[in-house]
């Protein structure tokens, strides 16, 4: 019988987070639901567990060490390693041009969608390591996209977030270094735009739904050994950096 293979999703209690874990699930995985409140992890765990996953809620605050650290011995002492590990959890909180925005405004959106992924991802990497094929998942968006960004043509041409784009950029980056670090290890480390998908993060305004949100995810979270590391990816292929 196979080991059983193990994902951690933060900010699975809801939306993209939590169809990737719904989907991993249904592959087998062993769902560890991701949330900074415990009430609503245990509830997004019981309906995926209802829809005949193993979940499980982890207490995980992506900005708080302690916390993290609480979370990483938590799967060390149930699991002994960990095979995927999503980052999913991402803010969005500003309104107005660039030149509106104030920088606290930066430093909160990037204390959760960079430094948090980072923090998480480093206190995660030793179980990671222990994994036969650890893989590692960055939730980025097309916005991170440099080229798409630049080009006047693009679709989401006008959507210009600075502190939002500008940390997926960020995030985009720590993904290639990652990846080429560990590319002498199963490791494989990827970024997944998931598309518009309609989520709290946009008022549900996106175009996409969850499921077809989390296709990118799930796909770079069960990559084969001689499967890319250190890309962006979307549903369709390859995003441009």
């Amino acid at each position: 019988m196979a080991e059983q293979k193990v994902a951690l999703i933060t900010g699975a209690n809801k939306g993209i987070g939590k169809e990737i874990a719904r989907q991993l699930g249904a592959q087998g995985y062993t769902v560890l639901i991701g949330a900074r409140d415990a009430g609503r992890g245990g509830e997004a765990a019981a309906e995926l567990k209802d829809g005949g996953a193993d979940a499980r809620a982890i207490v995980i605050d992506v900005t708080d060490d302690a916390s993290i650290a609480a979370a990483a011995e938590s799967v060390k002492s149930d699991f002994g390693k960990l095979d995927v590990l999503v980052n999913n959890a991402g803010i969005f909180i500003e309104n107005g041009p660039a030149s509106s925005i104030d920088v606290d405004t930066l430093r909160k959106t990037y204390e959760t969608n960079v430094f948090g992924v980072f923090a998480v991802t480093k206190g995660l990497l030793p179980l990671l390591k222990k994994s036969d094929a650890g893989r590692i998942v960055n939730l980025s968006s097309g916005l991170g996209s440099l080229t798409q960004n630049s080009d006047p043509n693009w679709g989401f041409a006008g959507v210009k977030p600075v502190a939002y784009n500008s940390s997926k950029a960020a995030l985009n980056m720590i993904t290639v270094i990652l990846a080429d670090e560990l590319k002498g290890t199963p490791i494989k480390v990827n970024a997944a735009d998931p598309g518009y998908t309609a989520t709290d993060l946009n008022q549900n305004r996106g175009t996409q739904t969850v499921e077809e949100g989390a296709i990118a995810a799930v796909r770079l979270a069960t990559l084969p050994a001689d499967g890319p590391t250190g890309g962006y990816f979307d549903k369709d292929g390859i995003v441009p950096w």
